[in-house]
């Protein structure tokens, strides 16, 4: 077991908790100009843990979850949202998911393809953020097409505006928000992945590492529970 003042004593030393956010997953965190804040899953759920923990918060933004993880030596951030990797189980700690986002991909409205399973056709060349945990999923399912490893989301929008690959894979959030802006663009049907979203704290927070999985899962009985009683 663990008390809640080893949690504090591993990851709000300093009296706060410092928590990263990827910026590029709008599903989960966005800044709101009316809020003049950030919002979303992330920082709502960022703030019931400081509460919980009765410290104070502070959101680190980031740009992909590349940038967080490359923070993490650095000692950057104390706990951060981002996707659970079993390929770096040896560094980090994941919770339980706190909720799922999905991913498909970008194409030109002149493309044939409607669909994201369509995509996975010989000779197609699809750009992907080379640390993304949707990239890992792309190439272990896809049996035909190309992925092309880029540095960035943003990247892999420039390549399909400069026309290097058929399609670009991203958060469905992040694509529907890129296809507003960039015009003869548009989102497929349908989804390649499903990515589940946990919170992350360095290997050696043993007792923040059982804390998150008992909050999640406590987390989830409670927002079961709002939603049988009405509350959205």
């Amino acid at each position: 077991m663990f008390s809640l003042e080893q949690v504090r004593s591993e990851i709000a030393p300093a009296g706060s908790i410092r928590a990263a956010v990827n910026m590029s997953n709008a599903a989960l965190i966005r800044w709101d100009e009316n809020a003049d804040a950030l919002i979303g899953p992330s920082a709502e759920i960022a703030d019931r843990i400081a509460r919980e923990l009765d410290r104070g918060l502070s959101l680190i933004r980031y740009g992909s979850a590349a940038d967080i993880l490359s923070a993490a030596d650095g000692g950057e951030w104390d706990i951060a949202f981002i996707a659970s990797d079993p390929s770096r189980a040896d560094r980090f700690s994941f919770s339980p998911p706190y909720i799922s986002v999905e991913a498909t991909y970008l194409v030109p409205v002149t493309s044939s393809y409607r669909t994201a399973d369509e995509l996975d056709t010989t000779g197609i060349r699809i750009a992907s953020a080379r640390s993304a945990a949707y990239t890992k999923q792309l190439e272990r399912t896809l049996k035909r097409a190309t992925v092309l490893h880029v540095d960035s989301p943003t990247a892999a929008l420039d390549f399909l505006s400069n026309r290097e690959c058929d399609a670009a894979a991203g958060l469905t959030e992040f694509l529907f928000n890129a296809s507003e802006r960039m015009e003869g663009f548009r989102v497929v049907d349908g989804v390649f992945s499903q990515i589940p979203q946990t919170i992350a704290v360095h290997k050696r927070a043993t007792n923040a590492s059982l804390f998150f999985a008992d909050f999640v899962r406590r987390l989830g009985g409670a927002d079961a529970g709002e939603e049988k009683n009405g509350v959205p």
